[in-house]
């Protein structure tokens, strides 16, 4: 026995000596002991490991749908109370109010309504609340409360049957639903669901006082609302999201009922009705968790997230659900696994054999490749140092050590090099680039300086011109006006007959001393101006009134959107003066039936505001653009106009640092924009 055990020894000795000495042996232990004994155990931790880092991403997707369905279903609710406080800060829903129209508000209510498809909408004056269904028992929701205080708000909220009915009668008939019997749903005695899920959207409507008068109470009905889940199914689940084969689906559940979805019972037919399981509504409705998991959703194995609905008191009143059919991924994944399988088999027997039989031909070559990189990398001093292995392979590898250190060291050479006259070229392209830019703002200063110094020697030559006029010509109409007085004094009722040639005189000097102040008046603008802080909507509504006798016999409709909230700091009058001119020019342009004025405002950047004045009048040639602004320049008849509004105008606004742009299409319309800073650059 003693002598079997050391021969057994000896054997093992004479082994691993083999092993030790022989590259032979060595490349086929450590190519066989691999594929015989790690082969199956790195298979089997690869199927594993990549079974639940398949399950853990798809439950990570899920997580993150959820995220985005619960992000996408909160912003459809502010942008609802976004478009309610629209509606309630419009011009036209105001003016109503401030007229007390109550039939007009009911029609402009109305036509929201059916615009926005709402459930309701109504108009509550604070007297009305305690009739309205927050009033149950005698209590209001925080949400309406707070709206009284005059804080807008949007929510989820629960209707009963009568408070449906209270709202509209045909409301309970719409919500009223069957409820089918589901698989491992939670037993209940109900038979169906009558109950209403609203999105609830408040906002108080204040006076001119900003004293709340009464709350906007909207809802939007979430039983049914197909349009809604499929919404937000599409935002969630858009093109390419998901494997061929696989869908997405959103739910809204009414407690644990789904009262919206695009889950299918069968082909054609949404899963309404159905009920959630036990285990699901246990973890999301009683303990107020998430749930993230694989689940048996109607029919079929779904990747699924719930997570609880809050109504506006917090309670949990519902489940919001996304998921995608997992079969898809499923099949994939056994695809895979089943492909890696069958590689991992082949390759095994394949390099086997291989190994086995080519062995002894692979390392024949190897002493005279140990002698041809030896000739190659005579020479070198370098060394990788001393190696525990004897073996060919382990010289091969420090003679191959060597030339990677002398191939390195060239490399570095060249990268240096190349790297130094990157710099260089970086340093010379940067002086082009900088001196090109300098060159650019030198010349486009150039441009402005010389439009300045045209305008200023425009101004002075206006300035004396129009000194020499206003001297010269006044004294003579002064005088010819005075001999008209004189001579209509004398001939009395003889004038009678030459009495429109008189009057026509008359006129026409008015019209002399007119051009003549307009020109006084741009080319020597006061001094010192009353500036104020202006509310730029109040300044165009007021300019309407002035403006009503220019339109009395055309057909011109005038639309607003009101958008800046900014004063600025101007000469009102000045600035009427210039909406005026613009306006006036706009109703002249207009055809004689469906006219159409816009006057938007809205913020200029950071910098001030900016009024948009748009007409689809006969709009302006291009080759007139670029003079709309000079001085005397006109495409009026003779005798219509002098040509200075616009220059004047522009003079105007100029002068608090701000300017107009005009921009028109031949045959559609001429917009202008009036650019206002919120202080003048100088107000001395």
């Amino acid at each position: 026995m003693a002598g079997h055990w050391s021969d057994r020894v000896k054997l093992w000795r004479l082994l691993f000596r083999k092993i030790q000495r022989s590259v032979r042996y060595k490349v086929l232990l450590l190519v066989l002991l691999p594929l015989l004994l790690m082969m199956p155990l790195l298979l089997g931790a690869t199927v594993y490991w990549g079974y639940q880092l398949t399950y853990q991403q798809l439950f990570i997707k899920v997580n993150t749908d959820l995220s985005v369905a619960d992000d996408v279903f909160r912003r459809l609710q502010q942008d609802y109370l976004n478009r309610l406080a629209r509606f309630g800060e419009s011009y036209a829903f105001r003016t109503l109010l401030d007229a007390g129209d109550q039939a007009g508000i009911s029609r402009r209510l109305e036509a929201l309504r059916r615009e926005e498809q709402l459930a309701y909408l109504q108009l509550l004056d604070l007297g009305q609340l305690d009739s309205f269904p927050d009033a149950q028992s005698g209590r209001q929701s925080p949400a309406l409360q707070a709206a009284i205080r005059g804080q807008a708000s949007t929510g989820i909220a629960i209707f009963s049957p009568e408070d449906l009915r209270r709202v509209d009668p045909h409301l309970e008939e719409q919500v009223r639903l069957p409820l089918l019997s589901t698989p491992y749903a939670r037993p209940i005695q109900r038979q169906q669901e009558n109950r209403g899920m609203m999105i609830r959207v408040l906002y108080p409507v204040r006076d001119t006082e900003e004293h709340v008068i009464a709350v906007m109470d909207a809802g939007v009905l979430l039983n049914g609302n197909f349009a809604l889940v499929d919404a937000i199914r599409d935002l969630v689940y858009g093109k390419g999201s998901l494997l061929p084969g696989s869908i997405g689906t959103v739910t809204i559940f009414l407690d644990d009922v789904r009262i919206s979805t695009n889950v299918p019972l069968k082909p054609g037919e949404r899963a309404l009705g159905t009920r959630v399981s036990e285990i699901v509504r246990h973890t999301v409705l009683d303990q107020g968790q998430n749930w993230i998991a694989r689940a048996f959703v109607v029919n079929d194995w779904y990747i699924s997230a719930y997570e609880p609905i809050l109504d506006e008191r917090g309670q949990r009143v519902g489940i919001l659900y996304a998921g995608y059919l997992e079969q898809p991924f499923r099949t994939k994944l056994w695809n895979a696994i089943l492909f890696l399988l069958v590689l991992f088999l082949a390759l095994t027997g394949v390099t086997a054999a291989l190994v086995v039989q080519g062995a002894g031909v692979i390392l024949r070559p190897l002493e005279k490749m140990r002698e041809v990189i030896r000739a190659i990398s005579r020479g070198e001093k370098q060394r990788i140092g001393k190696l525990a292995s004897r073996d060919e392979l382990a010289e091969l590898a420090r003679r191959f050590d060597l030339m990677l250190e002398q191939l390195q060291l060239r490399s570095d050479e060249i990268s240096h090099w190349a790297t130094h006259l990157e710099h260089k070229v970086d340093e010379r392209t940067a002086e082009l680039q900088q001196k090109n830019a300098d060159l650019s703002r030198t010349i486009t200063l150039l441009h402005t300086t010389r439009n300045q110094l045209v305008a200023a020697e425009k101004m002075a030559a206006l300035g004396e011109l129009t000194a020499g006029m206003a001297h010269e010509i006044n004294n003579p109409v002064a005088v010819i006006l005075g001999n008209v007085d004189v001579m209509t004094s004398l001939l009395r009722e003889h004038a009678q007959p030459v009495q429109p040639e008189i009057d026509l005189i008359i006129e026409q000097i008015d019209r002399i001393r007119a051009i003549i102040h307009n020109l006084l008046q741009y080319a020597r603008p006061a001094d010192h101006l009353q500036l104020e802080q202006v509310d730029v909507n109040v300044l165009v509504a007021q300019t309407f009134k002035l403006l009503k006798h220019s339109h009395q016999h055309r057909h011109v409709r005038f639309k607003t959107d009101f958008g800046a909230s900014l004063k600025v700091t101007v000469n009102p009058q000045e600035l009427q003066q210039v909406l005026v001119n613009l306006i006036r020019n706009s109703i002249q342009a207009l055809p004689e039936s469906g006219g159409l004025i816009t006057i938007s405002t809205e913020r200029w950047a950071f910098l001030g505001v900016v009024i948009h004045i748009r007409d689809n009048g006969a709009g302006i040639a291009p080759e007139h653009l670029p003079r709309i602004f000079d001085p005397f320049f006109t495409t009026k008849p003779s005798g219509e106009g002098t040509g200075l509004g616009l220059s004047l105008s522009y003079a105007m606004v100029q002068r608090y640092g701000g300017h107009i742009t005009v921009e028109s299409v031949l045959g559609k319309g001429t917009m202008f924009s009036v650019y206002l800073l919120e202080s003048p650059v100088d107000e001395t």
